[in-house]
């Protein structure tokens, strides 16, 4: 398969940048190839001093990069461990950083309703899952990203809870 396929990404995860909206494809060289005869007709909001920041983050500090698992488990863990007296029902992530959480206990809402709820109402942004599904699932998720500072997790959790 890998002969045949293209892995693209993001440094949002990569380099915990998630703000940056940078990405990466890697794929053998008879599809880089045809790649980048459409690449640059696709691209047209990188611009060139990221590119070269990125690369030189990647090539002079690898051990950032190696330790955000790590990094990544505490923000999840802190995350799950404030919402455990909350009405949400955690679904533990792995290889993300975003968490889903379901909510039946506390609305009959569609997840985008209460997606809007909580981002306008209670101030913590959530992403509903159905945008990402052709067929739901029969249980109502929300998706929160963890890849946050801890106070402005901790703040979140706190409000989450008093729903």
């Amino acid at each position: 398969i890998r002969a045949r396929s293209f892995v693209i990404s993001s440094f949002g995860k990569t380099v915990h940048a998630t703000g940056w909206k940078v990405a990466y494809c890697i794929a053998p060289q008879e599809l880089s190839i045809e790649f980048r005869k459409i690449h640059q007709f696709v691209n047209f909001t990188t611009h060139t001093p990221t590119q070269w920041a990125l690369a030189e983050f990647l090539a002079n500090y690898k051990e950032h990069y190696l330790t955000l698992p790590a990094f990544y488990q505490e923000k999840r863990d802190l995350f799950v461990d404030a919402l455990q007296n909350s009405r949400f029902k955690i679904v533990p992530s792995k290889g993300t950083y975003f968490q889903l959480a379901e909510y039946s206990e506390i609305s009959g809402e569609t997840d985008i309703e209460f997606a809007n709820y909580l981002t306008k109402e209670v101030g913590v942004a959530a992403i509903p899952i159905s945008v990402f599904c052709e067929t739901l699932p029969s249980t109502k998720f929300i998706r929160f990203c963890f890849a946050k500072n801890n106070e402005t997790l901790l703040e979140a959790c706190e409000k989450l809870r008093q729903i």
